[in-house]
């Protein structure tokens, strides 16, 4: 018996060891060929793809169009999956690879019909953008025909890859228009929802403006406090509290200032998108070097996988990057029982069958809401003129003013873009497509109010601002225009603000900048923002000081930052997210019975909160309390304890510094299904640092996506560090690498090193 149990055992560990091996050669066999001599019939000239320690694409070609084929096939070796999930995205075409799991993100997403929107963008473009669209795609085409075996995606899942079509890159923005405008459509609706249950007081009360304003020309906003609404005791008797989902700050920051202030002359620019972290990160670092009207091109920077364009970089005269600007660019417009609607089908693929999904249509746009009233969405990312491909026209600018001008008709997700050039010029203005009409406002409109004609327009007239007399430029998704500008342009989710006025204060604070102090203050983890909250929290505990001694030297010791060895900044920024969504959780469950929620508007709580901590209202406090002291304290006893039972195992309050609680953990989508994949397929778990309202922002898979500064004509100098590899194929050398050094904030080059391998396209 024991001879059969050993020659079991040995048998299953060989199977085992076979399967495991076989696997292994499989994932071996997918990797691309990094090194190769090819031809193509897409290509006019001699194409090259060459590498660096980085995995950084660079390409050589003669023309912008044979770059565009390099830049694609390049994306379509390293990163071909990331791109079919991005077009997916948009386009609600998930379900098709995940199966049911993904039918209600495919349903939200074909309410916008964004391929059918695509298809007819393409028929407009200008003939030079649609070739490079077309060459592109070939050049995808190819690096995925030349795979002996599938990317290990596709070997996972079962899916098969379908070929890149030119209007997939239009789809791979507009998934970038979902996720920088896609809490705009929400936050329209929920206050909409609050002006139905509570009035407009309470839309006032939730909207009234902060302290914290840093537009560029300094124009303030009167914080002249509304009136605090009373609440219901009914509302109050059926609150449920829960944590209310505080929205990303998908937006960014960036600054520049003049070459007044940096010592050759040079103007600079400082850069960091923040997005959602996955493996492989969203960015691609990339060289494109070609000829241009006899001129010499060679523009070095990110570029978004599935478009053939570097997003943010420096082409040696110029410099750019972008924020998310955060201009209001969605109007819901109620409709009557008498408005014609019609019914669109859309047929959403799952694995083995499909799904109807039925689109109630309007003249304004698709509708959603409940039989008894009715909301059409009116949607830039609608409009014909949304997507395009005029940001391949930044590649050959030589100045901010050239900039300046396509920024005004490039089809993105309108941005804040910041641009400097080697005279020493620094320049802001909002980029990308947004509508003419003349009203935007914070709750759904009467149809009577509903300009059509103007929707179609792209309003190109936004402001700008050129060398302004104090050398210096910021942005961080807050207000940045003035507030004469503001009521023109609207409000369509903007950041706090406590970001951008940190960073306006650090760029006041000197006057002679360089790269590395720009890097110090992308790595700004102060907590200025939660020094009220800190002193108000000790002021609370010290009511009771021999209950709250322990925590009240923690919180005495604090740092005043987001430091990793900070138990005190965990208790502060905990108590306060205990405080806004209990105290607002009359709001919240009243919401949720309309399917809705207070998330997209919970940025603007804070002044609201602070207005009911001064004025202490019994129509806001639970009969369960005596007073707001008691109520309070209770507050930073329930967050303290939900600390503990999500940090520690033993109760220790040490287990609660701030780099344990906020690790940084890049997963890859594939690992958050499958745990035992996560040492395969994760990037290495390290101790975070930093946090929302602050320049060094960071969550556990959230932050700044890219570190970029660099002076345009000292490129040599610049600094473009990523969360993550180049490659999304785990046995790439190229997966991981640059990782570590943006997680031990080094000043990873932007220009590519010691080329490493080398692709050469012939033509046929």
């Amino acid at each position: 018996m024991k001879k059969i149990i050993k020659i079991t055992t040995v048998a299953l560990l060989s199977i085992i060891f076979i399967a495991a091996v076989g696997v292994y050669l499989l994932l071996f066999m997918s990797l691309p060929k990094l090194d190769a001599a090819i031809d193509s019939d897409a290509v006019s000239d001699n194409v090259t793809i060459e590498r660096d320690r980085l995995g950084t694409a660079v390409v050589t070609a003669s023309n912008r169009q044979d770059a565009a084929y390099g830049l694609g096939y390049a994306h379509g070796q390293d990163r071909f999956f990331q791109m079919d999930l991005l077009r997916r995205n948009s386009a609600g075409e998930l379900a098709e690879i995940f199966g049911e799991k993904a039918l209600e993100l495919d349903k939200s997403r074909r309410f916008h019909q964004l391929r059918k929107r695509a298809n007819n963008i393409l028929t407009t473009l200008p003939k030079a953008h649609l070739k490079s669209l077309q060459t592109y795609a070939r050049g995808v085409n190819d690096a995925i025909a030349a795979q002996s075996v599938n990317a290990f995606e596709y070997l996972v899942t079962g899916a098969k890859p379908r070929p890149w079509v030119p209007a997939d890159s239009l789809l791979v923005i507009y998934s970038m228009y979902l996720d920088l405008q896609g809490n705009t459509i929400k936050r329209d609706l929920t206050l909409t929802y609050i002006q139905s249950i509570f009035g407009d007081e309470m839309v006032a009360f939730i909207l009234q403006p902060s302290q914290y304003q840093a537009p560029l020309d300094g124009s303030l906003i009167s914080l002249t406090p509304p009136s605090i609404p009373q609440l219901s005791p009914l509302y109050i008797s059926q609150a449920v509290p829960k944590e209310i989902a505080e929205p990303l700050d998908i937006g960014s920051n960036n600054w520049a200032v003049t070459g007044e202030l940096t010592k050759n002359g040079n103007a600079m620019l400082s850069d960091d998108m923040h997005l959602s972290f996955a493996v492989p990160i969203i960015w691609y670092r990339a060289q494109l070097n070609y000829q241009h009207n006899g001129d010499d091109v060679s523009i070095t920077g990110v570029s978004l996988p599935g478009a053939p364009a570097i997003v943010v970089g420096s082409n040696g005269h110029v410099a750019w990057g972008f924020t998310n600007a955060y201009i209001d660019t969605a109007d819901w417009i109620e409709i009557s029982d008498n408005t014609a609607l019609t019914v669109e089908n859309e047929e959403i693929m799952l694995p083995n069958s499909s799904v109807d999904y039925k689109i109630l249509m309007s003249k304004f746009g698709p509708v959603k809401g409940t039989l008894s009233k009715r909301y059409a969405l009116s949607w830039v990312g609608h409009q014909d003129y949304a997507v395009d491909m005029s940001l391949v026209e930044l590649d050959s600018i030589k100045n901010v003013q050239q900039g300046i001008a396509i920024a005004s008709n490039i089809g993105i997700p309108v941005q804040n873009m910041m641009l400097v050039d080697t005279a020493g010029n620094a320049a802001w203005k909002p980029a990308g497509a947004f509508p003419s009409r003349t009203n935007p406002s914070d709750v759904a409109i009467a149809e009577s109010d509903y300009q059509a004609d103007n929707w179609l327009i792209d309003q190109n007239d936004l402001p700008e601002v050129i060398n302004p007399d104090t050398n210096r430029l910021w942005s961080g998704n807050s207000r940045v225009v003035s507030t004469k500008q503001h009521k023109a342009l609207g409000d369509g989710g903007y950041a706090l603000g406590a970001r951008s006025t940190q960073i306006r204060d650090r760029l006041f604070a000197g006057n002679d900048f360089t790269v590395d102090d720009f890097y110090q203050l992308q790595l700004d983890n102060e907590a200025r923002f939660l020094l009220p909250w800190q002193q108000q929290l000790i002021t609370l505990l010290n009511t009771q000081p021999k209950r709250f001694a322990k925590d009240i030297a923690y919180l005495n010791s604090w740092q005043a930052c987001a430091c990793s060895d900070s138990v005190g900044y965990t208790l502060v920024r905990q108590y306060r997210q205990q405080l806004i969504d209990n105290t607002f959780a009359p709001l919240e469950t009243q919401l949720a019975l309309l399917s809705q929620s207070l998330s997209p508007v919970k940025r603007y709580l804070e002044p609201a909160m602070w207005q009911l901590i001064d004025a202490q209202p019994t129509s806001w406090l639970s009969t369960e309390f005596s007073n707001w002291s008691a109520y309070m304290i209770n507050m930073y006893q329930q967050s303290k304890l939900q600390l503990l039972a999500k940090h520690s195992k033993n109760g220790n309050m040490d287990d609660l510094a701030w780099g344990r609680v906020n690790q940084l953990k890049i997963q890859h989508p594939f690992s958050k299904q499958i745990p035992i994949l996560s040492r395969l397929l994760d990037m290495p778990t390290v101790t975070g640092f930093g946090d929302s309202y602050m320049p060094a922002v960071q969550g556990a898979s959230f932050g700044a996506s890219q570190r970029f500064i660099v002076q345009p004509g000292d490129e040599a100098n610049g600094v473009l560090a990523i969360p993550g590899g180049q490659s999304g194929h785990p046995l790439s050398n190229f997966y991981r690498v640059g990782f570590t050094e943006y997680a031990t904030q080094q000043h990873t080059p932007l220009l590519p090193s010691k080329l490493l391998h080398r692709i050469e396209i012939s033509p046929k």
